[in-house]
């Protein structure tokens, strides 16, 4: 079964291994949110409840989100988003590798949302299965087009452009680079390594002091001039002479 328009997102989908854990160390809990959102069925999931348990008794001042995701259940996913939204932590969201779908409204939660590089995100309208008369069909229709205004108030809350804008981009089922994703105002910035400046002040020491070692090497050192043998005495070699005879 397709889960994206794009057929390439559906085999990276597949590829993401599930991967659920919280740790606290210090003042920060990490959440470790690898997998599909919500009830799967394609094996392993996060679903809310898991989030909501992992929640409890959190007293650290930061909770970080560590996320690769294709999404899965818009209500967990709206549900989660809630949840830490309404958490007293900041909470600082990274990322790692996709946040599609519901997992994209789990990172709109974030104080600081950071995408590592090369991490994407995707952003598309509710979907589902139904069956029944066209009264049902009607429903559920009714259904997903509500699903749909309630994600693009999630996305509204950080999207910087205008709510047509952002409806053709959830119709369209837009992927966004993390440079994009930052550009539109979904994300704050793209996490690049950065070296600390006293790091690099270090560094232009180390290689000023190891240019000036090359140069003395290069340099051949200055000969130290002749000794001239010490001038005999007149006195002495006329002794030397009396001594021969």
């Amino acid at each position: 079964m397709k889960r994206f328009k794009n057929e390439q997102a559906n085999k990276m989908a597949a590829n993401i291994k599930p991967m659920f854990k919280a740790e606290a160390s210090g003042d920060s809990t990490e959440i470790t949110i690898y997998g599909d959102i919500g009830d799967s069925w394609w094996g392993e999931s996060i679903s809310a409840k898991d989030i909501e348990n992992a929640l409890k008794g959190v007293e650290t001042e930061t909770i970080t989100i560590r996320l690769n995701s294709p999404g899965g259940d818009a209500f967990d996913g709206i549900a989660i988003y809630n949840q830490l939204k309404n958490h007293k932590a900041k909470v600082i969201a990274y990322v790692d590798g996709l946040a599609a779908s519901a997992a994209s409204i789990i990172a709109m939660s974030a104080d600081e949302l950071i995408m590592n590089t090369g991490s994407m995100m995707m952003i598309h309208e509710a979907s589902t299965f139904t069956w029944g008369t066209k009264a049902d069909i009607k429903k559920t229709l009714n259904a997903l087009e509500g699903i749909d205004e309630s994600i693009a108030d999630i996305y509204m809350t950080r999207f910087t452009g205008e709510r047509e804008t952002l409806n053709d981009l959830v119709d369209a089922e837009t992927w966004f680079t993390a440079g994009a994703a930052v550009e539109a105002g979904l994300a704050d910035r793209v996490n690049t390594d950065q070296t600390d400046e006293s790091e690099i002040e270090n560094l232009k020491a180390m290689i000023f002091n190891l240019q000036s070692e090359i140069t003395n090497l290069k340099e051949p050192k200055p000969k130290e001039p002749e000794q001239k043998p010490a001038a005999v005495a007149k006195g002495n070699l006329s002794k030397l002479f009396l001594n021969l005879n």
